[in-house]
């Protein structure tokens, strides 16, 4: 099963499992999130080594199945026609994202390294 694939606790020296924060919750029940790899320490961003894509989900109260809200795909890491790690581009593993809900439930982020494999993360939201 795939759901077995998914890891949910860091190891080693770097971070992969995503880093779920609420920016804001406003009035009009707008709700804006930002989803990181390598909050607290960096992953690696190299042509090697690298988050290849983040997901976001949302699991309203009483709801049976997630409303997929994102998908982020990072593709610079620093490769150019020179070889890997030769270019000044790299995409960095946070997204930003805004979502309308009425409920309050569990948001759900999971992410790819194209090491280390697939990893996972939620965090409640409450109104």
């Amino acid at each position: 099963m795939i759901k077995d694939l998914y890891q949910s606790a860091d190891w080693k020296k770097e971070k992969h499992a995503p880093a779920i924060d609420i920016l804001e919750k406003e009035t009009d029940k707008k709700v804006k999130i930002e989803v990181s790899v390598g909050k607290d320490i960096a992953h690696p961003n190299t042509s090697a080594h690298h988050i290849v894509w983040i997901d976001v989900y949302f699991l309203p109260e009483g709801s049976k199945f997630p409303y997929q809200i994102g998908r982020y795909d990072f593709l610079a890491h620093g490769a150019s026609i020179e070889g890997p790690d030769t270019s000044s581009v790299y995409t960095e593993p946070v997204v930003q994202l805004t979502m309308k809900t009425s409920k309050g439930g569990t948001i759900f982020a999971s992410s790819y390294c194209n090491i280390h494999g697939l990893w996972e993360s939620s965090l409640e939201l409450r109104f």
